[in-house]
C-alpha cells in the first residue's frame, strides 16, 4: 500500500491552482474589464484553496469509507530439485513488478542462508514450510503479495500453506528426474545418487505431485519466459484488475 505524503498533496494542489486561478482570472477580466481586480482574485482564491485542498485531502484519508484494499495473493512454486521454479519465479516476480503492486520474492535458498541448521527429513521440513507460512501471513497484513519458491514435497506442508495463507495460487513446475539430472549444473543429483546427500528429494526421498494446483507448466514442454507470460496473465485476469 502507498501513503499520499504532504509534499505530494501540496504539489498536486499548486498545479491545479496554476490551471484553476488562470480561469478565474480570466472569468473576472471578461466580465468587470478590470485587468488589476482580476489578479488579485486570482491569487487570494490561489491561497485559499490550496490550503483547503490540502485540508480536504488529509480528511479523507482519515475516512474508510469507499476504500478497496488490495488482495494481496501467494504464487508458491513447487517441483523437483532443478525443474525451473526459481528461474520461472523470477521473470514472474519482474513482470508483476510493472504492475506498481507490493510485492516480496521468497526463495528457498534465502531462506535457508538465513536459517542454516533447518535438517530435510520431513518433519523438520514441514516444520520448516510452517515457518515461511508464517512469513506470508505477516506480509499478507500488510497487504503485500509473494512469489514463493520452494521444493515443498509433501502435500502437508503445502496444505497447511494453503491453509495459512489467503490466495495461495499452487504453481507446479513439472519435469521429470532424468530431466532435472541433464539441468544439474550444481552436482546435487550426482551427490545424491552416490550418498553423499542424505533425503534429497526424487532420489532418496518422495516428492508428492499436487492434487489441486491452481497452474501446471511442464517444463520439457514450455520455456521459462513463455510459462512466466502464462501466470502472469492468470494473476492479472484473477487478481489485479
Amino acid at each position: 500500500m502507498y501513503r499520499e505524503t504532504n509534499t505530494r498533496s501540496v504539489a498536486k494542489g499548486v498545479t491545479w491552482r496554476f490551471v484553476a486561478t488562470g480561469t478565474t482570472i480570466v472569468i473576472v477580466f471578461v466580465f468587470f474589464g478590470r485587468l488589476d481586480l482580476a489578479i488579485a482574485a486570482g491569487f487570494i482564491e490561489t491561497v485559499l484553496k490550496v490550503a483547503l485542498y490540502w485540508g480536504h485531502e488529509k480528511v479523507w484519508q482519515r475516512i474508510r469509507w469507499g476504500r478497496k484494499r488490495i488482495q494481496p495473493f501467494n504464487l508458491w512454486f513447487t517441483g523437483l530439485p532443478l525443474s525451473g521454479k526459481t528461474t520461472i519465479a523470477d521473470k514472474v516476480y519482474e513482470k508483476l513488478q510493472k504492475l506498481d503492486i507490493p510485492l516480496e520474492r521468497i526463495d528457498s535458498k534465502d531462506i535457508r542462508e538465513l536459517i542454516p541448521n533447518v535438517g530435510y527429513s520431513r518433519e523438520e521440513r514441514n516444520r520448516h514450510m510452517r515457518r515461511i507460512g508464517h512469513l506470508i501471513q505477516t506480509l499478507q497484513k500488510n497487504s503485500i503479495s509473494t512469489v514463493a519458491s520452494f521444493v515443498s514435497p509433501y502435500r502437508e506442508s503445502r496444505k497447511a500453506i494453503r491453509t495459512m495463507v489467503e490466495n495461495n495460487i499452487v504453481v507446479y513446475v513439472k519435469a521429470n528426474v532424468e530431466t532435472c539430472k541433464k539441468r544439474d549444473y550444481k552436482g546435487v543429483y550426482e551427490k545424491a545418487l552416490k550418498g553423499e546427500i542424505k533425503n534429497f528429494t526424487g532420489i532418496s526421498d518422495v516428492y508428492e505431485e499436487p492434487q489441486h494446483a491452481e497452474i501446471i507448466i511442464d517444463t520439457e514442454t514450455t520455456d521459462p519466459d513463455e510459462a512466466a507470460e502464462i501466470i502472469f496473465r492468470y494473476i492479472k485476469r484473477n487478481y489485479v484488475k
